[in-house]
């Protein structure tokens, strides 16, 4: 299985979180299973990618060429993957992935595993979509999500779409034992 992490490319987050990608990461290198990520050698990106290439497990990288410019794709990849810009790497991560997991992150990382759901939403994919909430990081997002069900922007089957985790652990048992969702488009 190749699992999708987005998370932060941030070297100055606090260690809680460089430890939950490192324990992330070594479980799935652990379980046989491979990485899909952003392919940089920064942050927690770099970490999580790191310890699944010392579990035993295949990384890929996906990066644009704007960034792969700076100098920071990661160098120990099984493969990298150089997109033309940040549209056409989500896609190819998208492709290449069975199941989607967001580490704490900022904008990016928001921004990739929300066109996710919003994608299952559509119809585009039926695959598991993880939130890891290490130390009630994603807790206001939540709050977000509940507001929006409340005011009636979302659907309650929306909630069946995605999982808020505490831990690694977690996250490798929804993933492994994930049953497709009946979805239900925005019209149904």
């Amino acid at each position: 299985m190749n699992v999708c992490v987005f998370c932060s490319s941030s070297n100055s987050v606090a260690e809680k979180y460089f430890q939950e990608a490192r324990n992330l990461g070594l479980a799935i290198g652990t379980a046989g299973h491979n990485l899909v990520y952003g392919g940089t050698n920064i942050g927690l990106m770099n970490q999580v990618a790191v310890s699944v290439k010392e579990a035993g497990g295949k990384v890929i990288g996906v990066v644009p060429k704007l960034i792969d410019d700076f100098g920071v794709s990661a160098d120990f990849l099984d493969e990298l993957v150089i997109t033309p810009d940040m549209a056409e790497r989500k896609k190819v991560l998208r492709e290449k992935s069975d199941a989607f997991v967001a580490l704490p992150g900022g904008f990016g990382t928001l921004e990739e595993i929300l066109e996710v759901i919003t994608l299952k939403q559509l119809g585009y994919h039926n695959l598991p979509i993880v939130f890891v909430n290490t130390d009630g990081f994603y807790d206001f997002l939540k709050d977000q999500f509940e507001l929006s069900y409340q005011e009636n922007f979302a659907k309650e089957d929306y909630r069946n779409y995605y999982e808020f985790v505490n831990n690694y652990d977690d996250v490798m048992a929804y993933v492994l034992n994930y049953k497709k969702v009946q979805l239900k488009t925005k019209w149904d």
